[in-house]
């Protein structure tokens, strides 16, 4: 499993990435993205980081004991097509054939059982060769989320992919609704690491170059593996989307019903929230007064608030 936590979100706290801030409950988003998963059949997480958030990382897996299998650092950012394929080329180092769960360090997922049976089910397309996204069942005419058009199903649940759509209007998104066979893209992946180099070999060369080129600079200290800066920062930036997914005939997507949400916006935060008789999210010491619908977090000091 590889954990991305490298972005630095839509917004900030004394420029601290939202991977490490409390934000759906005692927790950081990185703590319950390692948690979540340790029910599941997985090895322990491999994590991708910005170099300057090694010790934010590695301090807030210790104070939890959360275990890993090592910290890859990015000397500058290159998204999350290069992030996969060093982590994929590591990966080939433990395992003779290993299968990488890729997943955001700064979302949220309710129900981890409903998580555990789609990766169980994306793993079933991985064993015949696919590489595998997991698709949201929208709920709403969501703007803010790029789309993923199912096609035929393979399996229950699993369906080749026929076309990427980016961020859609209003009527745009009404009609996805409607449809039924538009999903949220999550940006959470499963394929093989092999399978996942070759078809970034095929389809985007030079970040598969660059990438093969700046591993073999890796330098290793402790737990955590360092990349040369002068090697990676020839690498292309690039998405997994765009870099394989939009070009391989083996895209499937598996369907997602567990809760998800990209915590990307206040009004996030509010949904994922727990909410009193009046819909109001309260966090910390707060006091308020003709309040609806409304997420208050008072963290330093007490906070007022008066009306919606």
């Amino acid at each position: 499993m590889v954990d991305r936590a490298l972005g630095c979100g839509r917004f900030r706290a004394s420029l601290v990435p939202k991977q490490f801030l409390s934000v759906a409950g005692d927790n950081t988003l990185l703590q319950d993205t390692v948690i979540r998963l340790a029910g599941l059949d997985l090895a322990a997480p491999m994590l991708v980081c910005h170099e300057d958030h090694r010790f934010s990382v590695a301090g807030q897996l210790s104070i939890l004991d959360l275990d890993h299998q090592g910290i890859i650092l990015e000397p500058v950012g290159r998204n999350t097509a290069p992030a996969a394929a060093i982590a994929a080329l590591e990966a080939l180092t433990l395992a003779e054939d290993p299968v990488l769960l890729v997943l955001p360090a700064d979302h949220v997922v309710s129900d981890p059982v409903a998580l555990g049976q789609a990766v169980s089910k994306a793993a079933e397309g991985v064993k015949k060769g696919h590489l595998a996204l997991f698709g949201v069942t929208p709920s709403a005419p969501e703007t803010g989320y790029g789309y993923i058009r199912r096609g035929a199903e393979l399996l229950t649940d699993l369906y080749r992919v026929d076309e990427f759509v980016e961020k859609p209007d209003h009527d745009t998104a009404c009609q996805y609704l409607a449809d039924g066979d538009y999903l949220w893209n999550s940006g959470m992946f499963m394929f093989s690491a092999k399978d996942y180099l070759e078809a970034l070999q095929a389809y985007s060369k030079s970040i598969y170059d660059s990438c093969h080129e700046a591993y073999q600079t890796l330098v290793r200290e402790q737990e955590f593996a360092r990349l040369s800066e002068e090697a990676f920062s020839r690498c292309p930036s690039n998405s997994i989307d765009y870099a394989v997914m939009e070009h391989t005939a083996a895209a499937v997507v598996v369907s997602l019903n567990a809760g998800w949400n990209d915590v990307g916006s206040w009004s996030s935060l509010w949904a994922i929230g727990d909410k009193d008789e009046h819909g109001n999210v309260l966090r910390g010491d707060v006091l308020i007064e003709d309040t609806r619908n409304t997420y208050v977090h008072a963290k330093a000091s007490p906070g007022v608030h008066s009306g919606s």
